[in-house]
């Protein structure tokens, strides 16, 4: 058992509402999917888990990443700060991925120390950290299982505790499903003891990122399905930054490599939405089930085909950082649906205020409690205005460079494959920051690059969906000057200055 750095506790307990003799304090079960979207269907796969979570808890319709790629906001998610308060800014460790400031700084007083402290029983199985290799077991928690490295399905090590074991042709979703039923079950023997102890379970599923592997029940069931041609499917567009702006039309072959990925992509998710059944039957059975709140939610969105960029994500549309986000638990009414904006970065402020702890300073997030526990049977909350902030830090240089592709080492170009008609999804200076803005009948995005033509973007979503007219340049000069100066104090803020 790993627990909490001494010299952060008198921080911690500052912070923290007294127990109270006798409080029972809810269990909680975290699922965080890979890459899963909502805006191409990706959701469609999953009729377990909207029945058993969202329909039976209440369903979020503007759930949105902090940063559209998986290190920064897995890190935004268990940190509750924003990328450039958490420092993770990429998915390398020179980015900051499972980094020394991670690890000494961020981890001891991250989501898992806290409720281990609080007298959790903490409990994490799947992908943690990109860059995570398995020398120890992170901060916070009582038994761990974390994949070595990226998503995979088939071929993989996982730090299981005090050691490295290595799997061959274990399906990872089927084994995590297994070892977090198998710890619920024991986690919850004593469920009608008074001296039972909460419990705090994480499960990551590789679903349904690349390299987009089915369990083998699951192959072809999508056979005949192809990748949703949005409005703009293969549409080029002059109006967009210079890295989208440069994609040219996807060939055939190209299109039929990205049906062939969508199809895929679903068909990963099946053995996810069996998970969710599974735990929730097993929640179910052993009478914790009411006792329990389940989040369903992603890293960040993903596009395929969507201006003609083959597959991927980093981009600031609404396919990639627009999330699923769903939740079942103790006072949240059934078919309750949620319109205001909410950010992974207020998911550990959230789960915080269940465990009856007060968010700490330093969180960039805030707890929408308030809005599960206020919400009746059936009812539709209207959108609270709220903003949010996107951010995200390009990649690309003589490491990412791919001779196999007709660009040069010094484009500072990345994510170039042939697979992908050598389109090129990431750059050195694909760098920006956005105020993703939702109110009453006003849902806008506005975006700012720092690449070499300090390029906007902005759209008027509420008439635009698809994003296919950026109207940054025809709005008005004080209303751009707003924008910017709010976006420019989202990219400065840090806790309680980031609720806007």
């Amino acid at each position: 058992m790993l627990g909490l750095n001494p010299l952060l506790i008198p921080c911690f307990l500052a912070c923290w509402v007294r127990l109270v003799a006798g409080e029972k304090l809810p269990n909680i079960l975290l699922i965080l999917t890979d890459d899963q979207d909502v805006e191409l269907r990706g959701m469609f796969p999953m009729e377990d888990t909207v029945k058993l979570l969202g329909l039976a808890g209440a369903l979020f319709h503007n759930a949105f990443t902090p940063t559209p790629v998986c290190c920064p906001a897995r890190a935004s998610l268990l940190s509750g700060m924003y990328a450039h308060n958490h420092g993770t800014r990429n998915n390398s460790v020179n980015g900051g991925c499972y980094g020394t400031h991670w690890r000494r700084v961020l981890e001891p007083r991250a989501l898992p120390a806290i409720l281990q402290q609080r007298g959790y029983n903490t409990f994490y199985a799947g992908k943690y950290m990109n860059e995570y290799k398995g020398q120890e077991v992170p901060w916070g928690w009582n038994e761990f299982h974390g994949l070595h490295g990226n998503s995979r399905y088939y071929n993989y090590t996982l730090r299981e505790n005090d050691d490295n074991i290595d799997y061959m042709g274990t399906y990872l979703t089927d084994l995590l499903n297994n070892r977090t039923a198998d710890f619920l079950r024991r986690a919850t023997q004593q469920v009608e003891s008074e001296e039972r102890q909460p419990f705090f379970a994480m499960v990551a599923p590789p679903a349904a990122h690349q390299p987009f592997t089915p369990a083998p029940r699951h192959a072809g069931l999508f056979s005949k399905t192809k990748a949703v041609r949005t409005p703009s499917f293969n549409k080029p567009k002059e109006d967009k930054h210079w890295l989208v702006r440069s994609s040219r039309l996807l060939s055939n072959e190209t299109i039929n490599t990205i049906d062939s990925y969508f199809r895929m992509r679903w068909e990963t998710l099946l053995a996810v939405d069996e998970m969710v059944a599974n735990l929730v039957a097993v929640l179910n059975e052993s009478q914790s089930l009411d006792d329990t709140y389940i989040v369903y939610t992603s890293d960040n969105g993903y596009h395929v085909g969507q201006f003609a960029q083959p597959f991927d994500k980093r981009q600031p549309y609404e396919t990639d950082i627009r999330i699923p986000l769903l939740i079942r638990g103790p006072g949240i009414a059934p078919k309750t649906h949620i319109d205001t904006a909410v950010s992974l970065v207020d998911l550990a402020p959230t789960i915080l205020a269940w465990a009856n702890v007060s968010t700490p300073a330093y969180m960039d997030g805030q707890s929408f409690n308030e809005l599960l526990s206020t919400a009746t049977d059936g009812v539709s909350l209207g959108a609270f205005p709220r903003s949010l902030l996107i951010e995200y830090w390009g990649e690309g240089n003589a490491n990412t460079y791919n001779p196999e592709c007709p660009w040069s080492e010094l484009d500072g170009l990345a994510q170039c494959t042939l697979e992908a008609d050598c389109h090129c999804q990431d750059a050195w200076n694909n760098t920006y920051a956005c105020i993703r803005t939702i109110r009453y009948r006003d849902h806008r995005i506005y975006c700012e690059f720092r690449d070499h033509e300090n390029f906007l973007e902005a759209y008027d979503l509420q008439v635009d969906p698809h994003q296919l007219t950026n109207i940054a340049y025809d709005l008005l000069p004080i209303e751009r000057a707003l924008y910017s100066l709010r976006l420019k104090n989202l990219t400065q803020c840090y806790g309680h200055s980031c609720f806007v």
